[in-house]
C-alpha cells in the first residue's frame, strides 16, 4: 500500500511540470497497477505501516482512483481555458491522497483525520472552479454541515479508545451500549451519506461545483459515510437492534420524499443530486439492518451509484457546455441535436433506475431482501422508492431528449472522442462488474 502512497506523493511535481494529458495517462497507469492488490474477502491484505485493504476498502480506493482519472478526462474546459490547470491537478491529487489514506488506514482515528482533510480540497474545487457566485454559500454549507457533526465524533473516539484500549478495527470485538456514543459517532456519517433532514448541503454543493467537483462528491465523498458506518456497526450490534429502526424508517420515507422533489426540478444537475440522496438513503438503511444481505447490498450499491451518478453528471456537463444552460426548459429535443449522446443518456438513466444488467440492480435486490428480512413494513416504502426512481429517471430522459427544440439554441458542436471515452468508461464497469457479482456478495 505504501508504494501507491509514494506514487501519489511523487506525482506532485508532475502537476506543475508536465502536460495535463500526461498526468491523465499516469492516473490510468496507477488504476491498473492497483488491480494487482485485489482483496476479495473481509481479511486485510497488502498490509504495510497501518495501511491495508479488505474488499470494502479496496473497492472504495479503486473507485476513488477511477473517478479521479475520469475527472481529469471530463475537465477539458479547465485545460482549454487555462484556468490554473496546475493547481487544479494538484487539488485533485491532494484529494486522492486523503481519500486513499482514509479508506486505507486500519485505525479509526487516522480514518477520522483523513475523512476531515478530504473536505478541504473539495471545498477548494467548489469555490475555486465553480460556476455561479452562489458557490461560496454552497462551500460554506458543505463545510459547516460536516464540521458541526465531526467534533462530537472526535470526542466519542476518545471514549472508544478508553473502552477498547486501541482504535484498530481488529480490536472492535466487544459492544458499546451507550446511546449517546452511538449518536455522536454516527451523526457525522448521517450528514456525509447524507440522511434525509441533514441532506440540504448536497444539492447546493452539486449544482455549484464544476463537473470534477460533482463527480468526486457523487462518486466518493458520499461513500465515506457508508464506509464509516459499515466499519462501526459491529460495535453497536446490541443497541442497533432497538434503535436502528428509527433511522431506517426516516431514510426510506425521506428517500420517497426526495423522489417526489426530483419530479419538480428544472435543473438537470439538481435532479441528479437529489436522486443521489434517494439512493444513498437505501444504502444507509441496508447498513442499519446489520444483516449479511444489507452489508453486501450496500457495498454493491455504493460502487454502482458512484459510477452511475458520476456518469450522469458528466452528461449534464456535456449538455451545459453545448447549450450554456442546465435548465430542462432549454435542454429539450436533444435527440435531434446530439443523437449519439441520447444513447448514453438512455444507458446511464436505465442503470440509475436499476434496470438489468446494471450493478444497481444487484445492489437493489440485496437491499430489498435485507430490509424485507428486517421488517416487512418496509415493503410499502420500498415499492414507492423503486417506482419513483424509474419515474424521475424516465422524466429526465424524455424531457431532455424529446420535445420541441428551443429556438434560442443556436450554438452547437458535435461530441468528441474524449467525451465518448469518458461515458464508456463510466458505463462499461457499471455493467461488467455484475458478471463477477459474487465478489460483492460473498465477501464476509
Amino acid at each position: 500500500m505504501m508504494k501507491f502512497l509514494f506514487s501519489l506523493v511523487f506525482m506532485i511535481p508532475l502537476c506543475f511540470m508536465s502536460s495535463f494529458w500526461l498526468n491523465q495517462f499516469i492516473w490510468f497507469v496507477l488504476v491498473f497497477l492497483f488491480f494487482s492488490c485485489f482483496a476479495f474477502s473481509s481479511l486485510f491484505v497488502c498490509i504495510s505501516y497501518e495501511l491495508g485493504v479488505d474488499l470494502l476498502s479496496y473497492m472504495m480506493i479503486f473507485l476513488s482512483f477511477w473517478i479521479c482519472s475520469l475527472m481529469l478526462l471530463a475537465s477539458n474546459k479547465i485545460y482549454l481555458a487555462g484556468s490554473f490547470t496546475s493547481y487544479f491537478l494538484f487539488i485533485v491529487l491532494v484529494l486522492m491522497i486523503s481519500l486513499f489514506l482514509a479508506f486505507g488506514f486500519m485505525n479509526l482515528f487516522l480514518f477520522y483525520v483523513f475523512f476531515e482533510i478530504s473536505l478541504i480540497p473539495t471545498l477548494i474545487l467548489i469555490v475555486g472552479w465553480g460556476y455561479q457566485p452562489e458557490r461560496l454559500q454552497a462551500g460554506i454549507y458543505l463545510l459547516f454541515y460536516t464540521l458541526f457533526a465531526s467534533l462530537p465524533m472526535m470526542i466519542s473516539l476518545f471514549f472508544c479508545y478508553d473502552h477498547f484500549n486501541s482504535l484498530h478495527y481488529f480490536f472492535f470485538v466487544s459492544e458499546i451500549d451507550s446511546l449517546l456514543i452511538y449518536l455522536l459517532m454516527n451523526f457525522v456519517f448521517f450528514v456525509k451519506i447524507p440522511m434525509f433532514f441533514v441532506h440540504l448541503w448536497l444539492p447546493k454543493a452539486h449544482v455549484e461545483a464544476p463537473v470534477a467537483g460533482s463527480m468526486i462528491l457523487a462518486g466518493i465523498m458520499l461513500k465515506l459515510g457508508g464506509y464509516g458506518m459499515a466499519r462501526l456497526m459491529v460495535v453497536f450490534m446490541g443497541l442497533g437492534v432497538s434503535i436502528n429502526l428509527i433511522f431506517i424508517g426516516l431514510s426510506l420515507v425521506g428517500g420517497f420524499y426526495v423522489s417526489l422533489i426530483c419530479l419538480r426540478q428544472s435543473d438537470m444537475k439538481s435532479l441528479i443530486a437529489y436522486s443521489s440522496v434517494s439512493h444513498m438513503g437505501l444504502v444507509l438503511s441496508g447498513v442499519m439492518t446489520m444483516n449479511y444481505w444489507g452489508l453486501a447490498g450496500s457495498l454493491t450499491m455504493m460502487v454502482a451509484h458512484g459510477l452511475c451518478s458520476s456518469g450522469l453528471f458528466c452528461l449534464a456537463n456535456i449538455s451545459y457546455e453545448r447549450l450554456g444552460s442546465r435548465s430542462l426548459y432549454i435542454n429539450k429535443g436533444l435527440i435531434n441535436l446530439i443523437p449519439s449522446l441520447s444513447l448514453f443518456w438512455f444507458l446511464l438513466l436505465s442503470s440509475n433506475m436499476a434496470a438489468p444488467p446494471s450493478l444497481n440492480l444487484l445492489g437493489e435486490i440485496a437491499l430489498i431482501n435485507s430490509l424485507m428480512g428486517f421488517s416487512s413494513f418496509s415493503m410499502l416504502m420500498l415499492m414507492l422508492l423503486s417506482f419513483f426512481s424509474a419515474v424521475y429517471s424516465l422524466f429526465l430522459y424524455s424531457y431532455s431528449q424529446h420535445g420541441m427544440i428551443y429556438s434560442g439554441v443556436y450554438s452547437f458542436f458535435p461530441c468528441s472522442i474524449r467525451e465518448f471515452l469518458l461515458l464508456i468508461l463510466h458505463w462499461l464497469p457499471l455493467n461488467l462488474f455484475v458478471l463477477s457479482g459474487e465478489f460483492f456478495m460473498l465477501w464476509i
